[in-house]
């Protein structure tokens, strides 16, 4: 039997990968504009920055779970943080090339890092140890990746959106030759921040790599159902469908926050850093305040008030005006927050064999975050007008709100259940 003190040690460990993994994606936010403004891309264009992240989820969901269960928890870890080195150092070939599909092809391949890491992460901190405590530990880890939706955008902030970029008329007026070099040193300001996360990443895999931990496989029988029978139960297709339109709005507010704040509210992109950073804060405590509110309110009737909450402040940021709608998306970071957790555990929610393909698939969902964030920046394109885009997370709030009502007289009885993105 393990001991005491080597399940603290592996604790710490898995728990650092919680903040590096909403450390990278929290980056998003400053690379969005950044890279807009390097390449002169259009706001569809700029979009395929979340649709190439997070069509990954969707594409390695399954590939994540076999590893898991042919190979156990820490080899997954592994080979998931080797995914994720790797997608750093390409930032530098793509920023030597002056590439965005290169970009596009690093940040997928950091991504399908990640979902082998949050595919196996949460299960491995519920395991280890004793199984009274799971959802503390889990709880606990989920703080760390709130922690860094509050420090990415402020250190992306000071090292790659450093200075003011140039408008695109200055950049109209530039000769060519002057442009290219521009266009050159954007590219390359990413490359330090990515080169230093990667090298880190990789001394983070030698830890694992040379420390003795807990392996544990699952080899609990599943039955012999298909992938896919888990959609027999109605709470998992409503938790599939909420789970794929809550992601999509999650990234629509906060990958484009940086964006609105100097389109919208009129800011710098430096200052749009920070307000980014509130909204990771925001984000944060919005999670420990709702867990402390289901001491005393259930999960479905505290679902419905902030999803109604959300619909409102998203009304405010496609018809108002001036700084008060940075503040309505601060404030949508802040009710959104126990959407995912609390959508996940009423998906998975006494359907007893199927718990684990019910949870591949929902996983799955999480490709609403590469699909309607596209559709955010084409509408805002086609209209001229970029919060008209916003009735794109309008719409998905919406969904969760019927998600909720669908579930208001259902009580979460397994809380270990509850996931976090």
């Amino acid at each position: 039997m393990t001991n005491k003190k080597s399940y603290t040690f592996a604790l710490i460990l898995v728990t650092s990968l919680f903040f590096f993994w909403g450390f990278i994606h929290n980056l998003d936010p400053i690379l969005i504009p950044h890279l807009r403004n390097a390449f002169s891309l259009s706001h569809f264009q700029a979009s395929l920055v979340d649709s190439a992240v997070f069509i990954a989820y969707f594409v390695m969901a399954i590939p994540a779970g076999i590893i898991m269960k042919r190979y156990g928890y820490k080899a997954g870890i592994l080979i998931g943080l080797l995914f994720f080195a790797l997608g750093c150092f390409l930032f530098v070939p793509a920023a030597n090339t002056i590439s965005y599909v290169f970009f596009l092809g690093a940040l997928f391949v950091v991504a399908c890092g990640l979902t082998i890491l949050e595919t196996a992460a949460n299960p491995y901190v519920a395991i280890l140890g004793d199984p009274s405590t799971s959802a503390q530990r889990l709880n606990f880890a989920q703080s760390f990746n709130g922690l860094a939706a509050f420090l990415a955008p402020i250190f992306g902030g000071k090292f790659i959106l450093s200075h003011e970029p140039k408008s695109q008329e200055e950049l109209a007026q530039m000769a060519e030759q002057a442009k290219m070099a521009y266009i050159q040193s954007e590219t390359a300001s990413v490359k330090m921040p990515y080169l230093v996360l990667g090298v880190l990443i990789l001394l983070i895999a030698a830890l694992f790599f040379f420390t003795k931990l807990p392996d544990i496989k699952d080899d609990e029988e599943e039955g012999k159902a298909g992938f896919f029978h888990a959609l027999k139960h109605k709470n998992v297709r409503w938790a599939v469908i909420a789970q794929f339109f809550y992601v999509g709005a999650q990234v629509c507010i906060l990958s484009f926050l940086v964006l609105y704040a100097t389109e919208v509210a009129g800011i710098s992109g430096k200052d749009g850093a920070d307000y980014a950073g509130f909204a990771g804060l925001a984000f944060m405590l919005g999670r420990f305040i709702g867990t402390f509110f289901m001491r005393f309110v259930s999960a479905s009737k505290l679902l419905i008030i902030y999803s109604f909450v959300t619909i409102v402040l998203s009304l405010f940021v496609i018809f108002g005006t001036g700084i008060q709608t940075l503040y309505a998306l601060i404030g949508i970071a802040f009710f959104m927050s126990i959407m995912f957790p609390t959508i996940f555990a009423f998906g998975v929610q006494g359907i007893g064999a199927d718990t684990k393909s019910a949870s591949s698939l929902i996983v799955m969902s999480i490709v609403g975050g590469a699909l309607l964030p596209p559709l955010l920046g084409f509408i805002s394109d086609k209209t001229g007008h970029f919060q008209y885009g916003y009735f794109v997370p309008l719409v998905c709030f919406i969904v969760v709100l019927a998600f909720a009502f669908q579930n208001r007289n259902v009580r979460i009885a397994e809380t270990e259940n509850l996931k976090s993105h």
